[in-house]
């Protein structure tokens, strides 16, 4: 069956939204956004888009474009194009690692533009995977503290003269996003708990091996290694979500776990 084609935003704004593939993560570490962030940049500017807000999550990424161009379906087909490869070259990994398609919902009023920069930062609190204002992997910070943020991407300009300024941007988060709006841009975060879940399993395993991110295990030593692979199966996962949560490949993985303790 055809696709649909996608909807064209008369006002250039879109919230758009792009998924790990069969929800498997994205992001494993630390040099995964970095590396999606610098793309990011580089792309967008490339094709003249401004960012106007984005959130990294474990296994899809919010994003809000101003495309007055008309190039936005070129500029995401060349970040997650790039993107993969990267990924995939990194972890060792084969095969997709986005959703065929992903989502571009178009912006056409004031209302939904902030109600949209509402949710995309309170996505890290609705997951329970950190505060609003402490989350990192976000452009919250570009709102609420201009100057101060590593990454100064986002074109906040518009925003910040809608809300009267930094202070009017935190204002936002005082309350919780009501139904209407959770219905309005609902996007199944839900997804999320398995992999959040899995790291909490994780979380007693890497504490005792002063470790502060899974993506650390694939550079330890390989009995080290080997042995902390062990102890993450022996908590209650499994050698795919191993797999997803480190780096390592599945084929090492399921050595080490029929090794002998």
């Amino acid at each position: 069956m055809a696709r649909a084609p996608r909807k064209i935003a008369e006002s250039g704004y879109y919230h758009v939204t792009a998924r790990g593939n069969g929800k498997q993560a994205i992001f494993e570490d630390e040099e995964d956004r970095y590396s999606f962030l610098n793309l990011f940049r580089k792309v967008m500017k490339a094709d003249g888009i401004n960012i106007i807000a984005w959130c990294l999550m474990d296994n899809h990424v919010h994003l809000i474009l101003y495309d007055e161009r008309f190039r936005l379906s070129h500029a995401m087909q060349v970040l997650l194009s790039q993107y993969a490869r990267y990924f995939n070259r990194k972890a060792g990994h084969v095969g997709h690692v986005f959703q065929e398609r992903y989502s571009a919902s178009p912006i056409e009023d004031d209302a939904y533009l902030i109600a949209a920069i509402r949710y995309l930062h309170a996505n890290p609190a609705k997951a329970g995977i950190g505060s609003i204002d402490g989350y990192r992997w976000s452009s919250y910070e570009e709102y609420a503290v201009p100057g101060a943020s590593t990454f100064d991407i986002v074109d906040t300009s518009l925003v910040l003269d809608m809300l009267g300024g930094p202070m009017g941007f935190t204002q936002l988060f005082r309350e919780t996003l009501d139904s209407r709006e959770l219905r309005t841009f609902e996007v199944k975060d839900s997804e999320l708990s398995p992999i959040e879940r899995t790291k909490r399993l994780a979380e007693p395993v890497l504490r005792k091996r002063n470790l502060t991110s899974p993506g650390e295990v694939k550079g330890l030593p390989r009995a080290i290694r080997d042995q902390v692979v062990r102890e993450l199966h022996g908590a209650g996962i499994s050698i795919r979500q191993i797999e997803l949560l480190t780096g390592i490949g599945r084929g090492p993985i399921a050595r080490a776990v029929k090794q002998k303790t």
